[in-house]
């Protein structure tokens, strides 16, 4: 498919991309997608949840009580998980939540989820651009020409840019990647995807 090529005041440059149907044009496949997408935030889960058992609560491990003839049940220690601030039984406990996903149906989601973007329409081509120095008022105003109004965006780059990166991160809604950070999960959060015009060949090259 092919997409008209925009300059940064949002005007057609007369010149037009062809976006590769192997990327850009597949059948989506939902539950890579899904899988993809799973992995992603499993991998941002810290996992350091903890939660004290009986061997790790502070206090006194003299019997409370005597064995027989009270009436209750027998108690042998304060920390006994059936009274009050003792420990827990099978509370969480450290650990990894991250999966192995194999390469190939990463590669499968990633593809799925640009084929929905340009399928929908929410791809926009801008020729490569830059911004001399920091200033977010320059990079707001980019984004005004090109109607992105307070639609999240993502816009992909070619290699990293200092300055544009530092424009953008003050902006809500905006995210700012090179392309061999793209993935499903930013992908699929983005309601526009941006696409400096250079960074489509490393897209295609990667595919």
């Amino acid at each position: 498919m092919e997409i008209a090529v925009l300059n940064i005041q949002g005007k057609e440059t007369g010149r037009k991309v062809t976006l590769n149907d192997s990327v850009f044009g597949i059948e989506p496949n939902d539950h890579a997608i899904y899988l993809d997408t799973k992995q992603f935030m499993a991998n941002q889960r810290q996992g350091t949840h903890k939660a004290k058992e009986r061997g790790e609560i502070a206090g006194s491990t003299r019997k409370i009580k005597r064995q027989k003839g009270t009436g209750t049940a027998r108690a042998g220690s304060i920390k006994n998980p059936l009274f009050r601030g003792g420990g827990r039984i099978f509370g969480p406990q450290p650990r990894y939540y991250g999966f192995k996903l194999n390469k190939k149906v990463k590669e499968l989601a990633r593809k799925s989820a640009l084929s929905y973007k340009a399928s929908s329409n929410n791809i926009i081509v801008l020729e490569d651009f830059t911004i001399e120095a920091p200033k977010t008022r320059e990079f707001v105003k980019i984004g005004d020409n090109l109607s992105l109004g307070n639609k999240k965006s993502l816009i992909v780059l070619p290699e990293q840019n200092k300055n544009i990166y530092l424009s953008s991160r003050n902006v809500q809604g905006v995210e700012v990647v090179t392309a061999g950070e793209l993935n499903t999960y930013r992908i699929m959060k983005a309601s526009t995807l941006v696409l400096v015009e250079s960074a489509i060949d490393v897209l295609q090259s990667t595919f």
